[in-house]
């Protein structure tokens, strides 16, 4: 059984709340389906660039795709690397995609914490407006009471 709260992430990044996503949520979405895609094909090329070079120790996918993990998060163990030019392009796209998308995630929850905030400080600021209506409505019907209070008082004497 997947835990509710992992559930309402996927729902909230695939839209399928109900509600449309918002702009940040979209981007960071995108950029890590973008990811994930440049790591398996990074995986790939980065292996045909690497067969048959002397010192190569990218040798299978498994090790590829580990090192394009490394690469994108920018771990960089250095257990696996490339040692040919094309290979190093390769991890050079593999960096700036992995960089960029962790950004955009990374902005995406600073967004995320931002919009709560907003929208907290909106309600209460709101409750404060609502306040003060409630004040003012009641000294208007205090001061409406007490012009009634004196003017019976008036009449009284009269």
């Amino acid at each position: 059984m997947v835990p509710g709260f992992l559930t309402r992430a996927v729902e909230l990044l695939l839209g399928r709340d109900g509600r449309g996503r918002p702009l940040h949520l979209k981007a960071a979405g995108g950029a890590t389906a973008v990811l994930v895609v440049v790591m398996l094909l990074g995986s790939w090329a980065v292996i045909a660039a690497e067969h048959g070079a002397r010192g190569a120790n990218l040798t299978s996918y498994p090790k590829a795709l580990w090192w394009s993990i490394e690469t994108a998060t920018t771990v960089g163990y250095g257990d696996f690397y490339p040692v040919t030019l094309w290979g190093r392009v390769v991890g050079a796209v593999v960096m700036v995609v992995g960089i960029t998308t962790y950004g955009m995630v990374t902005a995406a929850i600073a967004a995320w914490f931002v919009g709560r905030e907003q929208k907290r400080h909106q309600l209460a600021h709101r409750a404060h407006e609502l306040c003060d209506e409630t004040a003012h409505a009641l000294h208007e019907r205090f001061d409406r009471l007490e012009r009634m209070v004196a003017s019976r008082g008036e009449e009284d004497r009269n």
